[in-house]
């Protein structure tokens, strides 16, 4: 079943253009991603929240309701961050989980919905009886 706190695809992520990025800095000690935004909104990620929410087709899947729920990634870390042009970036995770795309908008989509999109996932992480 599709979660509708998560957008379905990039392109859904929000209405209007999401302001562009003006510092994105991984702090390997607290395990998150940080980005501040041109409207001077900063938000931090953290990598296990990135990696259950990956824009990837392993993550999400091919359409609705084929996604797979992501289980013990509380000690994912990310290992690399590659450009990908100028409208996003690869996270590579030290799990070898490297096919999602994380768009400017969807970086600033899930920092506006995170607590939300946290709250969620927990609660299917419970029904399913799995683990962080």
């Amino acid at each position: 079943m599709h979660d509708p706190a998560v957008p379905s695809t990039p392109a859904q992520a929000t209405a209007a253009p999401a302001p562009s990025p003006t510092d994105l800095v991984l702090h390997q000690a607290s395990n998150r991603l940080e980005v501040v935004f041109s409207d001077g909104r900063a938000f931090s990620l953290p990598c296990e929240f990135l990696r259950v929410h990956s824009p990837s087709a392993e993550v999400r899947g091919h359409g609705p309701g084929e996604g797979t729920l992501q289980v013990g990634k509380r000690e994912v870390t990310i290992t690399d961050i590659e450009p990908v042009g100028t409208y996003a970036v690869k996270l590579v995770f030290s799990d070898g989980h490297d096919t999602g795309i994380f768009s400017w908008a969807l970086l600033y989509d899930y920092g506006m919905k995170q607590d939300t999109m946290w709250a969620r996932y927990l609660q299917r992480l419970e029904a399913a009886k799995g683990t962080r």
